[in-house]
C-alpha cells in the first residue's frame, strides 16, 4: 500500500503500529465541547473503529483501528463536529487539519472554577485561530490562575491568569481570613496594619485567593485582565524542564502577538535538518540563546505599564 504519510498526517490521521490501519485524530480547542459532537464520535468508532476512543493528553480524542480506504467517508461523518467546533480547515470537506503545532488546551476556567481568573476556553479559541495551522512543533496551555490545573509550566507557552486585587477597607471587618490563608497557602503577601489589611505587591502573585475567602467582598478582582506568561518548559526524551517566568501582568493581545512572532522566530532558526524537517521551539531557543528569542518575539509588541519582562532566563 503506497501511502503518502505527510498528507496524511496533514489530515489529522495517525501512522500506527496495524497495516491499513489508521487513528484519526479529534482536537477540541480550549478543551469544550458540546455533548451532542460525542455522539457523531462514537458512530465513527462504531462504524469505522473498533468501538474505541482515547483521550489525549490535550483535551483530544484518538479513534484507532480505522481502515486507511475509508478515511474520505470518516471526514464527511465528522464534517459536523468541525463546524460545530469552529476548526480551522484548509478546505471544505477534507475532514480535520492537522498539523506540529498541538491542541491549544486550557483548565474549565472561570465558567466554572470559583479560583480562576479569566475564562480560559474563550482564550484558547481566539489562539487557535491565530495559529492554526502550522507545522511548527509549538504547546500552549492555559490556566485560570497559579493552582496550574492544566500544567501550564511543561508547555512551551504557558498562559496562568492573574488579577491585581481591589481592596474597599470600609468592607473590612479585620477578621484576618485572607492574610491567613496568603500566609498558608500562597506567599504571605499580606498583612495587618491598624485593623486593616495591607498588600505587599512585591509578593503579590495575582492569585486572587483572598477575594474568594473574604466573607463580606472587600476584595474583588481587577476589570483589567493580567496573565503570567512562561516559556520552554517540556517533557521528552532530552533535557526536561518546568517552564519559566517569561513575562508578568501581560495583556492577552499581547500574548498573542508574542506566540504568533514565534513562529517568524522559528521559520528563520529552525534546523532544516533536524528529524522529520521539524524541530522543537525549546531546542531552537536553546541554541539561539533567550535573548534572541525575545528579541524576536516583542518585536511591534507594546506592552502595559505593568508588566514585567525577565531580563535573563536559565533553564
Amino acid at each position: 500500500m503506497d501511502i503518502n504519510t505527510k498528507l496524511l498526517k496533514k489530515n489529522a490521521y495517525r501512522i500506527t503500529k496495524k497495516r491499513g490501519k489508521t487513528a484519526i485524530r479529534i482536537r477540541v480547542p480550549g478543551g469544550h465541547i458540546e455533548a451532542k459532537h460525542l455522539e457523531i464520535l462514537q458512530k465513527v468508532a462504531e462504524t469505522y473503529g473498533d468501538g474505541n476512543i482515547h483521550i489525549t493528553i490535550r483535551q483530544g480524542f484518538e479513534i484507532p483501528n480505522i481502515d486507511i480506504n475509508k478515511i474520505p467517508e470518516v471526514n464527511k461523518m465528522i464534517q459536523s463536529v468541525i463546524d460545530g467546533l469552529e476548526i480551522n480547515q484548509i478546505s471544505p470537506s477534507t475532514g480535520y487539519s492537522a498539523a506540529g503545532t498541538r491542541n491549544v488546551s486550557a483548565c474549565i476556567g472561570a465558567n466554572v472554577c470559583p479560583f480562576a481568573n479569566y475564562n480560559t476556553t474563550e482564550f484558547a479559541k481566539k489562539i487557535e485561530k491565530e495559529i492554526f495551522p502550522n507545522d511548527y512543533h509549538v504547546k500552549v496551555a492555559l490556566t485560570g490562575c497559579p493552582n496550574d490545573c492544566i500544567k501550564a509550566r511543561i508547555q512551551d507557552f504557558g498562559i496562568i491568569g492573574m488579577t491585581e486585587p481591589q481592596y474597599e477597607s470600609y468592607r473590612c471587618i479585620s477578621c484576618k481570613s485572607c492574610v491567613n490563608n496568603c500566609k498558608k497557602r500562597v506567599t504571605g503577601a499580606l498583612k495587618m496594619e491598624n485593623f486593616k489589611v495591607v498588600r505587599g505587591p512585591d509578593k503579590c502573585i495575582g492569585c486572587g485567593e483572598c477575594i474568594g475567602k473574604c466573607p463580606t467582598g472587600a476584595w474583588s478582582r481587577s476589570l483589567e485582565k493580567y496573565y503570567k506568561l512562561v516559556i520552554m518548559g517540556r517533557t521528552g526524551k532530552k533535557n526536561p524542564r518546568l517552564a519559566q517566568d517569561f513575562i508578568t501582568w501581560v495583556d492577552e493581545d499581547s500574548i498573542i502577538k508574542i506566540i504568533k512572532n514565534t513562529y517568524s522566530y522559528i521559520e528563520e532558526y529552525m534546523d532544516g535538518d533536524a528529524p522529520g524537517g521539524k524541530e522543537h521551539i525549546g531546542y531552537i531557543v536553546d541554541r539561539t540563546g533567550y535573548q534572541v528569542f525575545k528579541q524576536w518575539v516583542l518585536k511591534d509588541v507594546t506592552l502595559g505599564e505593568k508588566a514585567e519582562v525577565k531580563k535573563h532566563i536559565n533553564w
